[in-house]
């Protein structure tokens, strides 16, 4: 159980939450905690989860419970990811000394030697079954098929795996070690699934008997998933809480906003009417006394009142506008890539003329990203060569943000872009673009690292804005956004003039961009665009 009592929380001066009485999270609550990008939500599952500390209030944990954050980057990166799970359990280090072992025997000539590391073979496999060692391993392995994790990828360094990948690794990691009665704190855990794993973790996650909070902006998870919202008020500083499904409390929330506004609209219209007479009578000394009384009442029935939400502020979304550029601004050939003996895709061919428009289709784990990071100029291929034709200038997204400083501030990364892109815009004209993308104020001075997933989507793509990068490299750019900011960029990505290569499992995103081309990895085919393709898209 974790339960919470007088929190506040802060970034910066800027104040969150604030005046929480009492939050708790029991067996069989399973929570949506929802709000707009930059509300706090990230922030306050990272005090329950105790890795950052409130500003104020008691925050106790009783139990066992698992966390995962948007953006994990634990772990022993030469660990292969099938230990990295494992470890979850304490079972990774066994299966490495088992394994170690098997490798000695296969070597060793002296019977006085062999017959040792027999005996070492026998207690360490003593050692695992009794912690359940091979049911556990195929349960792992169970859970980790369903994530869309492969097996030649389980036996993969975690340091040669995509964000993405690693991502899922932590989450099967995290669902591996649930007993089912702890409690699981998800943040964004759809993020990089395909659409059959999608659909199995909503199983799970509806049959966890344990606790769940989850941050998610997939309407159908909530909707199949939770029985309690908690709805992070910017505005207020506070969190409403409904004991409520996804579908009740949509309905519950428009009529507690709608008696808010006739509440709020009634009262003002009898402080007008009280406000009027007491300045009537305040002019006569006989009833200045009964005016100050009228007025006083009058200010008081405002300060009393509930705060009614205003519409909520859309960053406005912009692209960069494109430096003029050749016909043909970048090709790549034979571009390959492989780790170790693993062959991720070979004998890539690209061809980006100006104002192309592409999109790159495959399954988890084909090559994707790494095919972008390549045409970005941030990862080097076994074999092949990009070449940047007349005029190119590269705007590249990526999908984990590996661009952003994270102890930078926002402000410093603006002038970082600005600078890389030739043009050295002054601070004056770089808050204006932040401002849009709603950084306004001394928010500009907050460390990259603070950031919610939403506002570092923000803020990236910000950058870009003075880069006047005519080939933009996009890299799941709709995740983690909320759904006006998702328009936003959906709305941008379809207005920009310049050339587009996207990755993304988001079919909107994809009518957005309205592709002329698609290119199917691992193949590396390239084939004009069909709307049948878009059936892959959430395959991907």
């Amino acid at each position: 159980m974790i339960t919470v009592t007088g929190l506040e929380l802060r970034a910066g001066a800027r104040i969150l939450l604030s005046d929480i009485d009492v939050l708790r999270v029991q067996r069989g609550d399973k929570i949506g905690l929802v709000g707009r990008n930059g509300a706090g939500k990230t922030t306050t599952m990272s005090a329950m989860a105790g890795i950052s500390e409130p500003y104020a209030g008691k925050i106790e944990r009783r139990g066992d419970f698992g966390y995962l954050p948007q953006d994990p980057r634990t772990g022993d990166l030469s660990q292969t990811a099938s230990n990295r799970v494992l470890s979850a359990r304490g079972l990774d280090e066994l299966l490495s000394s088992m394994q170690k072992t098997e490798a000695e025997l296969a070597e060793v000539a002296d019977d006085d030697e062999r017959d040792k590391l027999v005996r070492k073979y026998s207690r360490l496999e003593e050692q695992f079954s009794a912690r359940g060692g091979y049911a556990a391993e195929s349960e792992s392995a169970r859970i980790c098929a369903n994530l869309g994790l492969e097996d030649r990828i389980l036996a993969q360094p975690l340091s040669t795996l995509s964000g993405g990948q690693r991502r899922r690794v932590e989450l099967a990691r995290i669902l591996f070690a649930d007993t089912g009665e702890g409690i699981l704190l998800l943040d964004e855990p759809t993020n990089h699934l395909d659409a059959d794993s999608i659909a199995w973790l909503r199983g799970f996650l509806a049959s966890h008997r344990g606790g769940l909070i989850l941050i998610t902006h997939d309407v159908d998870l909530l909707d199949e998933v939770v029985n309690k919202v908690w709805y992070l008020d910017p505005q207020r500083s506070t969190i409403d809480q409904y004991s409520l499904g996804w579908s009740a409390y949509l309905k519950q929330r428009a009529e507690d906003e709608h008696r808010r506004r006739r509440e709020r609209a009634n009262v003002e219209k009898k402080a007008a009417a009280l406000s009027a007479q007491g300045e009537k009578m305040r002019a006569k000394a006989t009833k200045a006394v009964a005016a100050q009384q009228m007025l006083r009442r009058a200010e008081s029935m405002l300060n009393n009142l509930e705060e009614v939400g205003s519409a909520e502020k859309v960053a406005k979304v912009r692209l960069p506008q494109p430096a003029p550029c050749g016909k043909t601004p970048l090709t790549a050939e034979g571009l390959s890539k492989s780790y170790g003996s693993l062959e991720i895709f070979t004998g890539v061919d690209v061809a980006i003329d100006r104002g192309s428009r592409v999109v790159i289709i495959g399954l988890n784990g084909a090559g994707k990203t790494t095919l972008l990071r390549m045409l970005a100029g941030e990862l080097k291929p076994d074999t092949g060569k990009v070449v940047a034709g007349h005029g190119l200038r590269i705007g590249y997204f990526a999908q984990e943000h590996e661009t952003l400083d994270q102890e930078a501030t926002v402000l410093e990364q603006m002038r970082s872009a600005s600078s890389q892109a030739g043009s050295d815009l002054p601070d004056t004209e770089l808050r204006k673009i932040l401002g849009a993308f709603l950084f306004p104020g001394e928010d500009v001075y907050k460390p990259t690292k603070v950031l919610s997933g939403g506002e570092k989507t923000r803020l990236a793509l910000a950058t870009l804005v003075s880069s006047g990068a005519n080939v933009l490299l996009l890299d799941e750019p709709t995740n983690n956004l909320d759904p006006a900011s998702r328009q936003q960029v959906l709305d941008a990505i379809d207005a920009f003039p310049g050339a587009i290569i996207l990755v993304s499992h988001d079919p909107g995103a994809v009518n957005a961009l309205r592709p002329e081309r698609a290119i199917l990895l691992p193949d590396g085919d390239e084939d004009l665009w069909s709307d049948d393709l878009l059936e892959l898209v959430e395959l991907a």
